[in-house]
């Protein structure tokens, strides 16, 4: 399917992880949150490479290191090895190498993660704006315990004229108690002080996606993540293939509401979608049909849900579908409230008691 024509989920008859040779992860809301296994994700990567695919873990999470989250992956189940792992902080430092001389001194905002990307590209972190002889700022999330002075040394460097570098610009971040703020929240409070833009380097952008295609080798890869606004743009702009779960941080309705570049190929709860084929949404004479559920969107700005139902995700999908038809090359407008509390899956503003609207 081409992006172009995205108004739809796509079937699939084969399995996705038959269909395509290579998982590329996200790990954040889609293999774990908070440090734990999402549900059902251990088994189903473990089926999916007893079968022959290929697993790439691919985050924007600058923090860790492949090492760490290659042994984190493992003692939950998932053997990984650390070159399976790609980050925001290797696409970053590979970005910095390319515009500054060999040994440069790169001022660090962030964690471990990114130091020993930096190294790996023949590059010198340092902790002070201070150094003498300073090429870069490079922020990368540092945890919820990173001092608030480091974005003031960001800052110090920066109104100088060093050259800000970000891994990534993800607002939110999952976890065990709920969302939290991501990098981009953090690279907001020195974009503030400064009133400078960094150069970006990961997931929608496309350092982050040549760093996946030097290190993994895929030739059919299928994107699987929980963001529109990385995991799925990022497909989008790469015109490879993806897969939403609704583990994470996207919601039904957002999913409803995407504009054509946060459209994923494929919908599904959890990484068991990566393991089935995936169901035709049919164009019936009053709109859509998946499974048992039909979805019209109405002339007076509704989008409402018919028949005997069935699996809520099938319904999802019909949803999607005449929602997408409807908007175009736009955002849907049209109300979905009703039809996802039918499914049970309002969105973060639709439902009066302002229920999350993730299935289970």
């Amino acid at each position: 399917m081409t992006r172009q024509s995205r108004t739809s989920p796509a079937a699939s008859e084969q399995s996705l992880h038959q269909a395509y040779d290579t998982a590329l992860l996200d790990l954040d809301g889609v293999v774990y949150a908070g440090g734990e296994a999402i549900a059902h994700a251990v088994e189903s990567l473990a089926t999916a490479r007893a079968d022959g695919m290929h697993l790439a873990y691919v985050t924007n999470n600058a923090l860790r290191t492949p090492d760490a989250v290659a042994e984190h992956l493992g003692e939950l189940g998932i053997p990984t090895e650390a070159a399976e792992v790609i980050t925001s902080a290797q696409a970053v430092a590979r970005l910095i190498s390319e515009q500054v001389e060999p040994g440069s001194k790169v001022l660090v905002i962030g964690g471990e993660g990114l130091r020993v990307a930096l190294r790996e590209r023949g590059l010198v972190p340092v902790e002070s704006a201070e150094e003498e002889g300073l090429a870069a700022v490079v922020q990368g999330y540092g945890g919820p315990e990173l001092p608030w002075g480091r974005f003031a040394e960001a800052s110090y460097a920066i109104n100088r004229g060093v050259p800000w570098f970000a891994s990534n610009t993800d607002l939110t971040i999952p976890g065990t108690r709920g969302i939290g703020p991501g990098n981009g929240a953090a690279v907001e409070v020195v974009r503030i002080a400064t009133g400078a833009e960094p150069q970006v380097a990961g997931k929608p952008l496309p350092p982050m996606h040549r760093e996946t295609v030097l290190r993994t080798g895929a030739e059919r890869p299928l994107v699987v993540g929980d963001r529109l606004d990385t995991d799925i743009e990022g497909a989008f702009n790469g015109e490879v293939d993806s897969l939403l779960v609704l583990t994470g941080v996207t919601d039904a309705e957002q999913l409803v509401r995407a504009e054509p570049r946060h459209r994923p190929t494929y919908v599904d709860r959890d990484l068991r979608g990566l393991l089935t084929g995936q169901p035709e949404v049919e164009p019936v004479a009053e709109g859509f049909r998946c499974g048992g559920w039909t979805a019209v969107a109405l002339n007076r700005g509704v989008l409402e849900l018919r028949g005997e139902g069935g699996d809520p995700v099938d319904g999802l999908r019909a949803l999607c579908a005449a929602a997408w038809t409807a908007a175009g090359d736009g955002a849907c407008t049209l109300d979905a409230a009703k039809a996802l509390a039918r499914l049970g899956l309002w969105g973060r503003t639709g439902d009066p008691r302002k229920a999350q609207g993730r299935l289970t």
